[in-house]
């Protein structure tokens, strides 16, 4: 054989050669077949796995049993009628502040007969005034009395003697008519001089410092050897007739309550004793800038009041038909106070309220309830909006 005679294959390598080729084929080929149906029918069933998922119902959430529920007592307050009261912040005052100062001319102070706190009469003399020289000047005018007197005396007599000559023809008319003024001129001078003497009497009086009028002294700025006069200013503050008052300071809303004559207990600013007043006034203007008024409690004097201090006011504003609650019933965060109400499926719910009255029978609501619905009565702190509960029915509100 030579160099380039073909070899040809063997029957056994052919037939090698033809089954694998054969077989390699034939896999493909069935795989293909199978393999767009198999995808076309995965993507429907996912499609169809979304489109449930996307188009059911929401799963409704567990049902917890009964037994697993919260206990908690609640209350239907209902209503009830409560006491209505405002309290407010003041201080103390005289109802009638009076200031006693020098009257007259003034001098060197001798005596001071009074304290702050001692109750006086009108009239009483409070301080009195070096009056030396006013005491002469008086006796001086009771001697021009005196000798205004007698010129009269004498002028009248001699009128008398000449109307009796007139008939002899003695005296002529017009020796009467002269007699007649010089007698009257003299009980002109009379008068002129009483009038002076009682001046002078007056001014005497009135060096005396005087109460005005019956009541309690407050202060005084005066001591023995001072020189006082009609510029010195007060020298004592006198509460007419010992009432003080308390000066309510009451927002607008709580003062368009109040009426003449009602009910208050004050009670001084670190003292434990509270004192009796009635409201005697509520002044008429607000204070444009604070939005406040005046209300003004009428104060019998005790020795625990002092004018100038702090105290707060308890004013009975009557009574009215409102939801009471225990004060465990009301909460109070920075959105203000409320309460937990059940609503439906025993779910707690949240409500707004405003308080009123708050004494030991319980706290009255002003709004927020009307007294027919399921307050929790207790435990509110341990519970959130849209909590179920197991409500127990409490027999009272209290």
């Amino acid at each position: 054989m030579n160099a380039h005679t073909t070899v040809e294959p063997t029957v056994d390598a052919k037939v090698y050669a033809f089954g694998a080729s054969a077989g390699s084929d034939v896999a493909t080929s069935g795989r293909g077949r199978w393999l767009k149906p198999g995808l076309i029918a995965l993507a429907v069933a996912l499609a169809g796995v979304a489109a449930w998922q996307a188009f059911s119902p929401a799963a409704a959430p567990p049902v917890v049993a009964a037994s697993n529920l919260p206990e908690v007592t609640v209350l239907v307050p209902g209503s009830t009628m409560v006491a209505e009261s405002i309290t407010a912040p003041g201080s103390i005052a005289a109802k009638r502040d009076a200031a006693v100062g020098i009257q007259g001319e003034g001098g060197r102070v001798l005596r001071v007969l009074v304290e702050p706190g001692q109750r006086v009469g009108a009239g009483q003399v409070l301080a009195q005034i070096d009056r030396q020289v006013q005491v002469q000047e008086v006796a001086q005018l009771q001697a021009g009395v005196r000798l205004a007197e007698a010129d009269a005396r004498l002028s009248d007599a001699n009128l008398a003697r000449a109307e009796s000559l007139v008939a002899k023809g003695f005296i002529s008319r017009a020796d009467i008519d002269q007699r007649l003024a010089t007698r009257d001129g003299a009980l002109a001078r009379v008068g002129v001089a009483r009038a002076q003497l009682a001046a002078a009497r007056e001014r005497n009086e009135r060096l005396d410092v005087r109460a005005p009028a019956a009541g309690l002294v407050l202060s005084r700025s005066v001591e023995a050897g001072q020189v006082v006069g009609a510029g010195s200013g007060a020298l004592f503050r006198l509460a007419e007739g010992g009432t003080l008052e308390m000066r309510a300071q009451l927002a607008e809303q709580d003062i368009a309550r109040l009426k003449v004559g009602m009910l208050a207990s004050v009670t001084p600013v670190g003292a434990t004793t509270s004192f009796k007043g009635r409201v005697w006034l509520v002044d008429p203007v607000i204070d444009g800038a604070t939005r406040l008024g005046i209300a003004r409690i009428q104060l019998d004097y005790a020795p625990g009041l002092r004018v100038g201090a702090f105290a707060r006011a308890n004013i009975a504003a009557g009574e009215s038909n409102r939801p009471l609650l225990p004060q465990s019933a009301v909460l109070a965060d920075v959105q203000g106070n409320y309460v937990y109400v059940v609503g439906q499926d025993n779910r707690v719910e949240r409500r707004a309220i405003t308080i009123g009255t708050v004494s030991d029978a319980g706290v009255g609501i002003l709004s927020g309830l009307s007294g027919t619905e399921r307050v929790v009565a207790s435990a509110g702190a341990f519970l959130k909006p849209g909590d179920r509960i197991k409500a127990n029915l409490a027999a009272t509100a209290r």
